[in-house]
């Protein structure tokens, strides 16, 4: 299991009965996890070296998200239709854009009106940090904790059309693009004055 913090990426494992690193996370039984054999790994990188202990409490809301590197199927008893939207994380100081799944004939508007899990899974996921750098990583999921996302939002792939003059710009399925920039997330310098460059 690996964990994000705002100062560690966690790994570790544990012992649990459930089947998907969501249940564990939504499930729990108490206010933290205990990992054994843990890593610690500082995002500074004049932090030293990498931590190892045999085990660790991690306190769930300090988790900004969970990632899965490879895709677990809900056992078939517990599968459940639904229907998935492209969505845009902000989750300081990282970005995550991938598929939410909601159930049937509900919008992503609908669902986030609704009640909610504590961490919710994006499928097939992209995750950065334009602060931290280390370029762009894949997960088949990553189990956002909703207490700690600043938006989250509807995501659509865009390519400019060329047209320099409007700077138009359409979505086309399947192009992975820079992610759009929305007002208050701290690397988007804002409209420029006329004239500045």
């Amino acid at each position: 299991m690996t964990l994000y913090t705002e100062q560690f990426v966690v790994r570790g494992s544990i012992q649990t009965s459930q089947h998907r690193v969501t249940d564990i996370l939504n499930e729990a039984d108490q206010p933290f996890l205990v990992l054994d054999d843990v890593s610690l790994e500082g995002f500074d990188p004049t932090a030293g070296e990498l931590t190892r202990t045999e085990y660790a409490q991690v306190n769930l809301g300090s988790i900004l998200f969970a990632v899965s590197l490879q895709a677990v199927e809900p056992m078939s008893g517990l599968r459940t239709p639904k229907v998935s939207e492209r969505a845009l994380v902000s989750i300081p100081p990282f970005r995550v854009i991938g598929w939410v799944h909601l159930l049937p004939q509900r919008s992503l508007r609908d669902a986030l009106g609704g009640p909610r899990t504590a961490f919710v899974p994006v499928t097939d996921a992209v995750f950065w940090s334009d602060r931290l750098g280390g370029g762009r990583k894949n997960a088949a999921l990553v189990a956002v904790n909703q207490a700690r996302a600043q938006i989250l939002a509807p995501y659509r792939d865009v390519e400019s059309t060329g047209d320099e003059e409007d700077g138009a710009a359409r979505a086309r399925p399947g192009v992975y693009a820079a992610p759009t920039r929305l007002p208050g997330v701290p690397d988007d310098p804002g409209p420029q004055p006329p004239g500045s460059a």
